[in-house]
């Protein structure tokens, strides 16, 4: 398949997917180019991820420094790129119930699949970073109300995600799990289960009520499992959020250290793509051709 025709590849909407009892694993991206790999390379979802958003366009950790609007305007550049179903981290909705309703309308519009909406106070900050401090419980209620009722498409989903683990304890976060899915969350996340106790509990303890999210940050809270065993104990979602921007930083260092040392990049040349490569990958040729149909059209007298 080559890149244009990527972008006219039929995708099934999330809500499908979950109907199929197949987990749904997306992997996170932060820009048109990296929600166009993943696209290349045949997954089915993707999830554009608040905290690489903050690490790439500004170089700074997941405290919440990022807007809506630079949130909404990537997944506008995304979806020019590809149609990949998105999952879009939505933060705390950045503010109160109104502040959600605007954001919802602004994802949607811009082509976002579904929003994770989390009960962190402002400023908030990665899941997996300690110091954490929530919402109330009604707060979070109704925002999540507030989305649910701002949506256009019964099929752009609504993700609830708690926090609590880590600043409530454990019963917390089921409790809070409970009220958000009754207040019409389509999908439920709960954020860093500390071990694997926890992390199978929360299937058991919902017991397939709703759909539920597995979040797997390495070297974060949560122990690592893949896909299949995610699947085996009870999720349907599996997103790997900052793996893309763990292991492009990892190989940008030894990208610069070694040209920084050879003053040349063959020695790193066997991990590149070449010039052509890239256009290829990029579809280069092909635009290029479309273009040459509107370069000459007759003009009419």
């Amino acid at each position: 398949m080559n890149t244009l025709e990527q972008n006219k590849k039929k995708y099934k909407s999330l809500k499908n997917q979950l109907l199929d009892n197949q987990i749904i694993l997306a992997p996170g991206c932060y820009d048109a180019f990296s929600a166009m790999l993943i696209s290349h390379t045949g997954f089915e979802a993707a999830y554009l991820t608040g905290a690489s958003i903050s690490y790439t366009r500004l170089g700074r950790p997941d405290i919440g420094l990022v807007s809506m609007t630079e949130v909404s305007n990537t997944i506008s550049l995304i979806k020019e790129r590809t149609n990949i179903p998105l999952i879009v981290d939505g933060d705390t909705g950045f503010g109160n119930a109104l502040n959600v309703i605007r954001t919802v309308k602004l994802f949607e519009m811009a082509g976002a699949n579904a929003i994770q909406l989390e009960d962190q106070t402002l400023p908030k900050r990665c899941g997996h970073l300690k110091g954490k401090s929530l919402v109330s419980t009604s707060e979070m209620v109704g925002k999540i109300k507030a989305a649910v009722d701002t949506r256009q498409n019964e099929d752009f989903l609504i993700i609830a995600r708690t926090d609590s683990i880590a600043v409530e304890g454990f019963d917390s976060a089921v409790e809070r799990g409970n009220h958000y899915m009754n207040a019409g969350a389509d999908i439920l996340f709960i954020e860093a289960p500390e071990n694997q106790k926890q992390q199978q509990d929360i299937p058991k303890i919902f017991n397939k009520k709703i759909p539920l999210l597995a979040n797997m940050v390495e070297g974060g809270s949560t122990p690592l499992k893949n896909a299949s065993e995610l699947q085996s104990i009870g999720y349907s979602i599996v997103i790997f959020p900052g793996g893309l921007i763990r292991a492009f930083t990892h190989m940008a260092l030894e990208y610069f250290n070694s040209l920084k040392k050879h003053g040349s990049n063959e020695p790193f040349y066997s991990k590149m793509l070449d010039f052509n490569q890239l256009n290829e990958l990029l579809g280069t040729n092909e635009i290029i051709d479309i273009g040459k149909k509107y370069d000459s059209s007759p003009l009419k007298k």
